[in-house]
């Protein structure tokens, strides 16, 4: 019989999108279904005839909740298709939360363009809407970590603690096809070792064919404790201008990362007790459920966290968009969280249009910027921002933080990777070009095959 294939659809040369089909002789397989972000020319492909027969698809394996790898969903669940979809127990909880605001700003932003006129196409129209997102959620089947699941006759599905964010997993594929069997490894994001909620990932098992993230795959991270160190002192000369401190964040993790820092800080007099506020309807769903986690006591959750670490009597929670728009203009200096973390959309929009002209604010980015993205124009200088379909000067200050982003830095991924026994190919995926071909190299000076594959390249496993 003929060896499994396996054919790059997304995330290649970028960090979002990420489609990989899995063939066999009985099933086709989609190890997750991204939404591509950032660039106009990658949004645009959203838009595009899919790259396979969606109605071919037997299934879909999701190796967590965020819009770059689970995205697309309620765009294949538009079309008609009707699964089912593997994750993790978490991964379920929080995608529902997830694919429900992005399909809800998706038709915010469209009926904001056709009330302000700045969209070129008459009407906008949002790539989805969320009815589409629940029939998505609806056909996700939870899998616990470690158990494995048949995905079809020749497909076996293990999933492994990712330790990217809740919910988060490698998933190991397993085909039998005739006498031989092949074994297909994808890490999804990773996590990294010092994660202050989750556990790391648990290594990888054996495999033939691996394909492993790249996102942080050219450089080494800052450690944390100088970090933090950088954190208080920003928040301290902000307020000391009268400024308040503005920080796009991922509504998944990444919020719960930073909550979890500046509680550390708060504790510690390390920073003055200003408000901080969380404004995002999204965020503070997520939260709800990271602190469900750690109240239930989670497998992945480490064992030093505990119910304190995210339980603020005084963190201002913002739900709605009156109360959003009163931060707008604080009156008096504050530490201001909210989503999107790239500065695609949502409320942190609004703030920045607002807090990015006066000098005494500050805007810091916490996370990685994908290319095209504002947070990424931002973090490379720039001297203003369209918003809304206008320009937006940038006075404020930025600062960049990459010490709190959720990926697992070069040396992780290149450990956790090139563990003996070394896979067949090691596949470097989800990450710009740059990143890919940096991590490759880094792995072929383990004695690893290391390849960076083409958009559309299909290879036998």
């Amino acid at each position: 019989m003929p060896r499994p294939a396996l054919t790059f659809l997304g995330g290649v040369g970028t960090v979002t999108g990420s489609k990989y089909l899995l063939e066999t002789d009985n099933a086709r397989v989609l190890i997750d279904c991204g939404l591509f972000q950032g660039l106009s020319s990658l949004r645009r492909r959203n838009w595009g005839a899919p790259p396979v027969d969606w109605r071919t698809i037997d299934a879909v394996v999701l190796t967590h909740a965020h819009l770059d790898h689970s995205g697309y969903l309620p765009a294949l669940a538009r079309h008609g298709w009707s699964g089912p979809v593997y994750a993790t127990e978490g991964t379920a909880r929080l995608a529902e939360i997830v694919l429900a605001d992005s399909a809800h700003l998706q038709e915010e932003d469209a009926r904001f363009a056709n009330e302000r006129g700045w969209s070129k196409h008459h009407p906008a129209l949002p790539l989805y809407d969320e009815r589409d997102a629940a029939r998505a959620c609806a056909l996700i089947r939870p899998v616990p970590t470690g158990e494995p699941v048949l995905v079809s006759d020749d497909v076996r599905l293990t999933f492994g603690r990712g330790g990217h964010i809740l919910g988060s997993a490698w998933a190991h594929l397993r085909t039998d096809t005739g006498d031989a069997a092949r074994n297909l490894v994808v890490s999804g994001d990773l996590g990294r070792q010092s994660h202050p909620l989750l556990r790391a990932p648990q290594p990888r098992p054996d495999c033939d064919a691996l394909l492993v993230e790249s996102t942080y795959g050219d450089r080494v991270r800052t450690d944390t404790a100088e970090a933090l160190d950088r954190l208080a002192a920003t928040i301290r000369e902000t307020v000391e201008r009268g400024g308040s401190v503005l920080v796009p964040a991922f509504a998944v993790d990444r919020t719960e990362v930073l909550l979890a820092a500046l509680n550390t800080l708060l504790r510690e007099g390390r920073i003055p007790r200003v408000p901080v506020v969380l404004d995002s309807p999204m965020a503070l769903r997520c939260l709800t459920t990271y602190r469900t986690a750690i109240a239930e006591r989670w497998p992945e959750i480490r064992d030093d966290v505990d119910a304190g670490t995210l339980e603020w009597n005084d963190l201002i929670e913002v739900h709605t968009a009156a109360e959003s728009m009163r931060w707008n203009d604080p009156r008096r200096p504050a530490v201001i969280i909210s989503a999107s973390g790239m500065a695609t959309g949502g409320r942190v929009l609004h703030h920045l249009r607002h807090l990015l002209p006066e000098r005494r604010n500050t805007v810091a980015i916490i996370g990685f910027a994908a290319a095209g993205t504002r947070a990424r124009q931002l973090v490379d200088g720039a001297q203003q921002l369209k918003i809304h379909g206008e320009y937006v000067p940038v006075r404020a200050q930025v600062v960049v933080f990459d010490a709190f982003s959720a990926h697992a830095d070069a040396a992780e991924l290149v450990e956790w990777a090139a563990a003996e026994p070394a896979p067949s190919t090691c596949y470097v995926v989800h990450g710009e070009q740059s990143a890919s071909v940096a991590l490759a190299g880094r792995l072929r000076e383990r004695g690893c095959t290391a390849v960076v594959p083409r958009e559309g390249e299909r290879v036998l496993i």
